[in-house]
């Protein structure tokens, strides 16, 4: 690394770690002091930084694995799920904003009709990164405020993979405006077709064999190169590597394989996403801001506005209150990071000149800086709502036990579980078991519970109760500390080799530890005893006094230490 950038790094740095918490406390959120960050450092600000375009390049990483993301959550199980919300209410806003946007920037602001028809629709969408983290922060995402919030976000979500097409088939002058229109739907029809096929039959085999291997820095690199690799690949036929990143999700969404591959992706994502919203930052020109202020804070007023009206107006149509309506409407009133995508991707193909670029992105960014007041207005007016069930976060499904580790122990205590009817989770590294399992149809999936990103989504911070069968001792060891870490109210039972195994689990905070050699040899003893005549009765009652004076040993142990 050359000097230049590791300057270049130590600023970015520097800029996010001061930024970032400072907005956090504001009220503002991370995205808006991300934001400002990049303008602070950038050109047009204190100038510490200049090598923009290259920054934005690498940047751009971010971009594509927040499509990856995005793909992976928007799994056809859940969308049918909340289907009247996302399909109806969704693309009605999509369609009315867009048309409505479009519209006005052609006929009242002269812009091309093939620039228009990309503007409206991308300012149509909102910033899903943001709205998630707000409405997480307010802890309403349950509510039927977050809950059809979340469906619209859905859904434009969904809406990024035409226009995404649309883009790139807009560079092609000898097409009409009509026909990138319908070539671009489908696109998106064809590519949905082709996901399901090459996820059936070739990637999913293809995360099996790797996994098998049971070496993670191995599974970590064959989750970059599904992302890297179909981004390069959809790039080359002259769509977007953003595209490609949302195919390599769809390819996965229903996979054994998801949660760990998400948690393998999500520290890349933080950090590379973060420095895409600063590259934006960097992007933009403060000295054409600062000429057009009026002008530029007009456009965004104007923009708001006209989004609040027609999400409030379509969301009385299908039924919510009106304070919850307009509730929703004011939370997602802003333009988003996929307006970013869309225009930077326009620039870049010419499709948009440079004034009108920085038009735009003055009026996205002032649009996100605007939303943290706005959004608690909208927690005010959602407040008094009854909570909904609907869970945002896409984890494995709730149960009140989860069992870290599947093989021949875990397996006994997930049939007797099920004799119980006791619903449990379990969660286990070895691919070919967990393919076997789900077959069966147990709630069983593929992960290191060694990972704390995995332990999150098997739900051990609502569980009441977490066993630990792992064979492995030291991953027993870690995955147990890194749940006394994380969550300290959390009933533990794990399983120990020997004597020394249960008293190194019980000085790391597990309720209930079982030695395994202990059961075997209690076992043969009884059948020793047995055969050597000895009666039924006394024979138990040496078992269970050895058994006693073993496990007082942990006790004692833990008692002396205390």
């Amino acid at each position: 690394m050359s000097p230049d950038y590791l300057t270049d790094t130590i600023i970015l740095l520097t800029a996010a770690i001061a930024a970032v918490p400072l907005f956090r406390a504001l009220g503002l959120g991370a995205v808006p002091g991300l934001l400002m960050a990049g303008i602070l450092v950038g050109p047009t600000g204190l100038g510490l930084i200049d090598n923009v375009s290259e920054i934005g390049h690498f940047a751009e990483f971010g971009v594509v694995l927040l499509l990856f993301v995005v793909a992976i959550e928007l799994k056809p199980s859940r969308l049918w799920l909340m289907r009247r919300l996302v399909f109806g209410l969704g693309s009605l806003q999509v369609l009315v904003t867009g048309l409505l946007v479009t519209a006005v920037v052609y006929y009242l602001l002269d812009i091309s009709l093939r620039s228009a028809i990309l503007i409206g629709p991308a300012l149509a969408l909102s910033s899903t990164a943001f709205v998630l983290q707000l409405l997480n922060e307010q802890k309403m995402l349950a509510t039927e405020y977050g809950r059809t919030s979340v469906a619209v976000l859905l859904l434009q979500d969904l809406a990024v993979v035409p226009l995404l097409a649309l883009v790139s088939l807009q560079v092609f002058p000898d097409l009409s405006v009509g026909e990138d229109i319908v070539f671009a739907f489908l696109q998106a029809v064809v590519i949905l077709v082709l996901v399901i096929l090459a996820g059936r039959y070739f990637f999913h085999p293809v995360l099996h064999w790797v996994a098998r291997s049971k070496v993670p820095e191995i599974f970590t690199a064959s989750a970059v190169l599904l992302v890297l690799g179909t981004a390069a690949v959809t790039e080359h036929v002259g769509l977007s590597m953003a595209m490609g990143a949302f195919i390599a999700g769809l390819l996965i969404a229903e996979s054994a394989y998801r949660h760990q591959v998400m948690a393998e992706i999500q520290p890349f994502r933080g950090l590379l996403l973060g420095l895409f919203f600063m590259s934006m930052g960097m992007s933009l020109n403060l000295d054409y801001f600062l000429a057009h202020p009026v002008v530029s804070v007009s456009l965004v007023v104007a923009l708001m506005l006209g989004k609040v009206a027609v999400m409030w107006g379509l969301a009385g149509v299908f039924g919510l209150r009106k304070k919850t309506g307009l509730a929703v409407a004011l939370i997602l009133a802003q333009s988003g990071e996929f307006a970013l995508v869309l225009f930077a991707l326009a620039r870049q193909t010419n499709l948009l000149d440079e004034a009108l670029f920085q038009q735009l992105l003055v009026v996205v960014l002032l649009s996100m800086l605007a939303t943290p007041p706005i959004a608690r207005l909208a927690q005010r007016l959602a407040r008094w709502q009854d909570r909904g069930t609907v869970v945002v976060e896409e984890k494995m499904p709730s149960a009140p036990i989860v069992i870290l580790g599947f093989g021949r122990v875990g397996h006994r205590i997930g049939q007797i579980l099920e004799f119980a009817k006791l619903p449990y989770v379990a969660v286990d590294h070895n691919p070919s078991l967990v393919a076997a399992e789900r077959q069966r149809g147990r709630p069983v999936f593929f992960g290191d519970t060694q990972k704390a990103e995995i332990l999150k989504r098997a739900g051990a911070d609502e569980t009441r109760l977490v066993i630990v069968t792992l064979d492995d001792f030291e991953a027993t060891e870690q995955a147990v500390s890194t749940l006394q870490q994380l969550y300290p109210g959390t009933v533990i039972l794990a399983r120990g080799g020997d004597l020394q195994q249960c008293r190194m689990l019980r000085r790391l905070g597990v309720k209930v530890t079982v030695s395994e050699n202990l059961s075997a040899s209690l076992e043969l003893a009884r059948s020793a005893l047995n055969l050597l005549g000895q009666e039924s009765r006394n024979s138990e009652a040496i078992l269970e006094q050895f058994r006693r004076q073993y496990y007082a040993q942990i006790e004692t142990t833990d008692a002396s230490q205390s």
